[in-house]
């Protein structure tokens, strides 16, 4: 099978199992706990831990973001360390973007948690309900997996998530790129690009980078909405 047909059966396949019969919560759990740890792994000091179609090495881009930040060592930094057994994980339940932090936002900022809450939406909603040449195609379960993936880096877990799916609907290829886009975007390369979903279009592709870069800003701001809330409180 093509990369595309491959990833359409894998879906398909999902949605058979999960009709069929759901997960049990501690093998949710089990499955975050792994791709959690599994994604402190994908990239280590600029170098993918997994086989991959391509090496950093091969091509990384000289770029200098000194111009743009006061702090040069400023970065982004895993969560925890590698190789720890207990990994700080933010329950998504106990503090959620639509219950809590969108609310709080709008205190301290009148009306920005309407326009960031639309900018989400529209951006996760966002479908030609296409898969390259395959027309009227549910990519509900896709687009849920690249998000959601992005908060697992992040350390966030939703509870009635299976991130099984996101290891069956991510090849390794694809979450080196997303951890380079949404953590080291200096890094990201043409060639990086064009390794994944090769028969998909561009539009498509686009999307994905909109959909990172979405995820990562409300991951981000459930961390700081959560420490402002815990101060005020």
């Amino acid at each position: 099978l093509s990369e595309l047909e491959a990833l359409m059966e894998r879906m398909k396949r999902l949605q058979e199992d999960k009709e069929d019969e759901e997960a049990s919560q501690e093998e949710m759990a089990t499955r975050f706990e792994k791709e959690k740890k599994e994604s402190l792994l994908v990239i280590s000091g600029g170098i993918c831990a997994f086989p991959v179609p391509f090496s950093f090495d091969d091509e990384i881009v000289s770029t200098d973001v000194s111009r743009y930040i006061e702090d040069p060592g400023f970065g982004y930094k895993d969560f925890a360390r590698r190789g720890e057994d207990h990994l700080p994980t933010f329950r998504a339940q106990d503090y959620t973007w639509e219950n809590h932090g969108f609310s709080l936002v709008n205190r301290l900022y009148s009306d920005i948690g309407h326009l960031l809450d639309e900018k989400f939406r529209m951006v996760y909603n966002l479908t030609y309900n296409t898969m390259a040449t395959h027309e009227d195609v549910d990519t509900t379960t896709l687009r849920r997996a690249l998000f959601n993936y992005v908060h697992c880096m992040y350390g966030i877990r939703y509870s009635d998530y299976d991130y099984g799916e996101v290891n069956q609907l991510l090849e390794r290829s694809l979450k080196v790129y997303i951890k380079t886009v949404t953590c080291y975007p200096e890094r990201t390369t043409k060639r990086m690009y064009d390794s994944y979903w090769r028969q998909f279009k561009h539009s498509e592709k686009v999307h994905v980078n909109l959909l990172l870069m979405e995820a990562r800003m409300q991951a981000e701001l459930l961390y700081a909405l959560r420490a402002i809330t815990r101060h005020l409180t």
